[in-house]
């Protein structure tokens, strides 16, 4: 078999994880090796976690609008189900942001979503 020498292939593929490893603990950032293993951990743990932010926000979503339900006495589940047989399809982040923001218009729909509880 032919001899191969791969020393431009081998200096551009090293200088372009250490470009990326910029930035991480000591030997990380200097060193080959160990560059490319955080590099390969850090680009698993950032596609986990694009996944999980949504996951996060929807429970930060959800514990703003519970908060402002329990201020006109009806709990989250009561009023979710109260807004389903009421026929209001408003999603979470949009009553997450009116419990914050606007409590008049959103006290108008838990007594809408209490009405057709009862």
């Amino acid at each position: 078999m032919p001899r191969v020498k791969t020393g431009v292939v081998r200096r551009r593929r090293h200088k372009k994880v250490l470009k990326a490893a910029r930035g991480f603990y000591s030997g990380r950032s200097k060193h080959f090796r160990k560059a490319k293993e955080q590099l390969e951990r850090s680009l698993v743990y950032a596609y986990r976690d694009r996944r999980q932010k949504k996951r996060d926000i929807r429970k930060l979503w959800i514990v703003r609008i519970n908060a402002a339900c329990r201020l006109n006495d009806i709990n989250y589940s009561r009023f979710m189900n109260g807004m389903k047989l009421a026929g209001i399809e408003l999603d979470r982040k949009i009553l997450a942001d009116m419990a914050m923001n606007d409590s008049a218009a959103f006290a108008s729909i838990v007594a809408k979503a209490k009405a057709a509880l009862n």
